[in-house]
Order: C-alpha cells, then sequence, then structure tokens
C-alpha cells in the first residue's frame, strides 16, 4: 500500500502561503529598502551605522544590492535598520502637531 495517487490524478493543491500583514518587510524589495536608507540617513550616515565597505567606499544602490544579497548577515543588519527607520519615522510623525 502506497500513498501515491492513481496516474491522472490531479496533484494535491500546494499549500497555501501564509499572509503576513503585520510584516512591513513583506513585498518590499530589497533595492526600495536600501534606497529608502540612503535617502534617509545619507550614504554616509548609513556606512557608520552598518559598518560595511559598499557602503563607505564609492556606495551605489548597484554594489549594495550585490553584496547584500550574497551576505546573510549584513542584509538582516539593514533590514532591522529599516525597521527602526520606520519606528523613528512613526514617532515624528506622531509628535508633530495636526495641520489645520
Amino acid at each position: 500500500m502506497t500513498d501515491e495517487a492513481p496516474a491522472g490524478a490531479p496533484p494535491p493543491p500546494a499549500p497555501a502561503k501564509p499572509a503576513q500583514p503585520r510584516n512591513p518587510l513583506h513585498g518590499l524589495t530589497l533595492e526600495a529598502i536600501v534606497t529608502s536608507l540612503a535617502d534617509w540617513y545619507g550614504w554616509e550616515h548609513l556606512g557608520e551605522l552598518v559598518p560595511i565597505r559598499c557602503f563607505q567606499v564609492d556606495p551605489s544602490v548597484g554594489s549594495s544590492l550585490k553584496f547584500l544579497r550574497k551576505t546573510p548577515w549584513a542584509r538582516e543588519k539593514v533590514e532591522s535598520l529599516y525597521l527602526f527607520m520606520l519606528r523613528e519615522q512613526r514617532r515624528e510623525q506622531q509628535q508633530q502637531p495636526p495641520q489645520e
């Protein structure tokens, strides 16, 4: 006795990917994350916060993407910094009085 489906039967449906409604990184590309960080902090400060060469010496989005895709520990640091940046932006918005 085997658990295989009979020949000609459709394969079982693939398990659905769980939705990630509370994950702020879901659906974002690494390029969007790096671009947002560079715009918010500037390359010089970004290189101080995450001391990796691609942020410190002749920084560019392209060189950063190439390095971060190959280096999981650096990507984790960048993603963590992005989440921190989002919290900071939210705090700044909450501290501003409503404009009339």
